[in-house]
């Protein structure tokens, strides 16, 4: 487990840790073309006092000759996301809206050396499978020459993180009867982000009886 350390305030550790947990992400920079954005899987770490998100692209994509130790990248890392219809209210008037989660973490991107590519490889699949309740695998496993060409495909990225900012709309602002009738239309949804979300709303106010939940 990566233990975060105190460089930033206790919120953005909060935000850290919520895109460690979620380890996936949209990263977009900007070329003279204007953003261009990838979907990615990453690790986020820390190195000589510093957090470190890693990554990696194909050789070929766009963002690659972006990483050049100066220009800055942009990391999403989106949570659950819900529609709340303007009738789940306790109260009248209220307007339809999204419930969500999200954090962005930025800073400027260096472009690693392939022989880095393997280590990252590891780290990163060491990672994912512990999400996993089964024996993880490794990259020790696969055939060497298949191993070597994938590995050799790919480019590493890191992103030197200067910059966190976490987003969150969760009802805070609600009165109490709204944030209890909202959470417990969320808690019945068949889907599991909303089930999340109604969870999340409880321990934002804990005590307040919800006894659907």
């Amino acid at each position: 487990m990566h233990v975060l350390r105190p460089q930033f305030r206790i919120e953005e550790q909060r935000a850290l840790e919520f895109a460690r947990q979620r380890g996936f992400g949209m990263i977009v920079a900007a070329d003279e073309r204007g953003p261009r954005a990838s979907h990615v899987p990453f690790v986020l770490d820390q190195r000589d006092g510093r957090t470190i998100v890693q990554i990696h692209f194909t050789a070929r994509n766009p963002p690659v000759p972006l990483a050049d130790g100066i220009r800055r990248f942009l990391l999403i890392v989106a949570g659950d996301d819900a529609y709340i219809s303007n009738d789940w209210y306790s109260s009248p008037d209220n307007v339809s809206t999204w419930l969500y989660e999200a954090v962005h973490l930025s800073g400027v991107a260096h472009l690693r050396e392939l022989d880095d590519n393997r280590g990252h490889g590891d780290a990163l699949l060491a990672v994912s499978e512990a999400r996993l309740t089964k024996q993880p695998w490794d990259l020790a496993q696969m055939e060497p020459g298949k191993r070597e060409s994938m590995l050799a495909a790919i480019r590493v990225v890191d992103l030197v993180v200067d910059q966190v900012e976490g987003q969150a709309k969760l009802n805070q602002h609600k009165s109490d009867a709204d944030h209890i009738a909202v959470a417990g239309r969320l808690a019945q949804s068949e889907e599991s982000g909303h089930r999340r979300l109604a969870r999340k709303m409880q321990a934002l106010r804990p005590g307040l009886g919800y006894d659907l939940l």
